[in-house]
């Protein structure tokens, strides 16, 4: 029943096809450099080019090639404008436009799971999918209640595609690297991989939306549509419109870029303490801007289908870790890291010289507000893949505990986001309020009427931003930032059960 691509010698081929083209396509450029183009005219010429077949490829075969492609477009923050700039666009379309299935598999898959009369669930049905993407596509509908409904269908064959593709393209890391200059794409592939059987369950998405729409039901800030119907490879949840944040990101106004930025900062840091969740897949598609009676804005927010489970919330060390960092107490922080395992055993550091990898990171926490821009992501994500500077060699040397992987890409993704919608946010009043151990125990947060924190006045010397928050205990691990730095954009309108 399957329309995937599904043999494996077949995928196997078109992703063999990727630097195999690129190499094709650089003979291509030598030639032209001959026949007298600029080497900058056929640079640009080439990466197009390369962008392009990126697109035509991973969408064609969802599945495992189509997640790598959405997974490579949350990084274009942090690489170089000449080489961002083709990519942007086609890895943009794959967050929710890729090419989508037939219908009459969409209509098979419904009657096998909802049973032969499945329309009579529904007074509307929309053929035509909102969203597609790797695993499953979203079609509007109505459901008999009136209630206007998002219905995720899984492709058939998705769990099989998906483990096959990424085990090829992880035999095919090396030969793809020259694809996206300065992304190391073994890890990001590595980590797909070891969330295959999270991705493919609907039942355990449900279960973490209830949750979340339960918590912040008539929340004044966060919206989070509720689940209405679930069953294997279905899952229906409330419809929401909204302005998508990849629009925002485009034409949106400060005022919303702004908003939506200090939401965004709000929902990262307030989901782990309010539901023991953290929302993993933080990219512009899996958010809207939804307007309120006050004519203000909320957010609403989609795909709970990668989240991690903190049960006791976001781990003091990381709030712990960023206070010491900004009050600049160097040997408190190295023994911090090496106790919860940032720095092994084996390895010795001057406290110093890591205090001064991590003070640039945490730029965002020395002011009231700040600017996220694309400029200031590469920035940093230069300072740290410069094979030469101090910071990429002591970054070679500390580690990232497993249990801090997923925190750590999430909060850089997220400010990734941040920096493509360049948005103004007041991150500080975020972390006193929910990051444990971002405030010593003596400084107790006490909410004001706009719904941000009033504290002691001892918290002048560690107070901190989104970017510290996990940078100040994580991020050392990074090798190259560029290879997990920022999140693009979706471009579908209202979709409420945004692609998996």
């Amino acid at each position: 029943m399957s329309d995937l691509p599904r043999k494996a010698v077949t995928r196997t081929a078109k992703l063999a096809a990727l630097p195999l083209g690129f190499a094709g396509r650089a003979t291509w450029g030598l030639g032209k450099r001959i026949g007298g183009k600029s080497a900058e005219i056929v640079g640009r010429e080439l990466q197009q080019r390369t962008a392009d077949q990126l697109f035509k490829v991973l969408g064609e075969l969802k599945g495992g090639a189509m997640k790598f492609g959405q997974a490579m477009s949350v990084f274009e923050s942090a690489l170089p404008e000449e080489v961002a700039g083709p990519y942007r666009a086609a890895l943009t379309k794959l967050q929710e436009a890729a090419p989508p299935m037939p219908t009459r598999t969409v209509h098979a898959v419904l009657a096998e799971r909802l049973g032969d009369e499945w329309r009579e669930n529904f007074l509307e049905f929309e053929d035509k999918p909102a969203a597609a993407a790797s695993i499953g596509q979203v079609h509007r509908a109505i459901w008999h209640d009136g209630r206007e409904v998002a219905v995720k269908v899984q492709y058939p064959g998705a769990g099989e595609a998906l483990l096959s593709d990424l085990n090829q393209l992880g035999r095919f890391a090396r030969l793809l690297g020259p694809l996206i200059p300065g992304m190391d794409i073994k890890p990001l592939i590595t980590e797909l991989r070891d969330r295959v059987s999270e991705e493919l369950d609907y039942g355990l998405e449900a279960q973490a939306q209830r949750a979340c729409a339960e918590e912040f039901a008539d929340d004044p800030d966060v919206h989070v549509p509720d689940v209405v119907h679930q069953c294997d490879q279905v899952l229906i949840t409330e419809w929401i419109d909204g302005t998508p944040l990849s629009e925002v990101i485009i034409d949106g106004t400060d005022e919303q870029r702004n908003r939506a930025g200090q939401l965004l900062a709000r929902f990262l840091f307030s989901g782990p303490s309010r539901t023991s969740l953290l929302h993993a897949d933080p990219h512009p598609g899996n958010f809207r801007l939804l307007p309120d009676e006050k004519n203000d804005w909320r957010l609403g927010v989609l795909d709970f289908g990668t989240v991690d489970r903190l049960p006791g919330g976001l781990p003091e060390t990381i709030g712990t870790s960023l206070r010491m960092t900004l009050a600049g107490n160097a040997e408190a922080v190295y023994e911090l890291l090496r106790t919860e395992g940032f720095v092994k055993e084996t390895i010795d550091l001057e406290p110093d010289a890591v205090l001064e990898y991590l003070l640039p990171i945490i730029e965002p926490a020395l002011v009231d507000e700040f600017t996220f821009t694309r400029g200031w992501m590469r920035s940093q994500a230069a300072r740290i893949a410069d094979l030469r500077s101090p910071a990429h060699q002591l970054g070679k040397q500390l580690n990232l505990p497993p249990s801090y992987l997923l925190i750590h890409r999430v909060t850089l993704s997220t400010i990734g986001v941040l920096c493509q919608l360049g948005a103004t946010v007041r991150l500080r009043d975020e972390l006193e309020r929910w990051l444990p151990g971002f405030l010593a125990e003596d400084e107790e947060p006490v909410d004001d009427a706009a719904g941000g924190a009033v504290v002691g006045p001892a918290v002048g010397a560690v107070e901190g931003s989104a970017v510290g928050a996990v940078e100040g205990s994580a991020v050392g691990a990074v090798e190259d930032i560029s290879a997990e730095a920022a999140a693009s954009a979706g471009t579908s309108e209202g979709v409420s059960a945004a692609e998996a």
